[in-house]
C-alpha cells in the first residue's frame, strides 16, 4: 500500500511556499522584518497569512482524500483484494 503522506512534488512545493508565507507573515507582525515603504505592515501580513493557508490547502485535501479512500474503499468502487 502506498504511503498516505507521500505527496507529489508540485503539491509539496505549494506546501513549502505556504509555510514560508506564514512564517514571513509572523516575522512581519513581530517587527523582525520591515515592510516596504509603499505597503502597510498589517495588510501585508494578513495577505501573506491567507496566501500561505491557501497554498497549504491542496496538500491537506490530498491527504484527506487518500485517507478516505483507504478507510472506506467500497465508497470509491475499489476492491479490498490484493493482486
Amino acid at each position: 500500500m502506498r504511503n498516505l503522506a507521500t505527496l507529489p512534488k508540485p503539491v509539496l512545493l505549494l506546501e513549502v511556499l505556504g509555510v514560508l508565507a506564514v512564517i514571513s507573515a509572523l516575522l512581519l507582525v513581530n517587527d523582525w522584518v520591515s515592510a516596504p515603504n509603499f505597503m502597510a505592515k498589517k495588510p501585508l501580513a494578513t495577505l501573506l497569512f491567507f496566501l500561505g493557508i491557501a497554498l497549504m490547502l491542496p496538500a491537506a485535501w490530498l491527504m484527506m482524500w487518500r485517507t478516505a479512500k483507504a478507510m472506506a474503499p467500497q465508497l470509491f468502487n475499489q476492491s479490498n483484494k490484493k493482486k
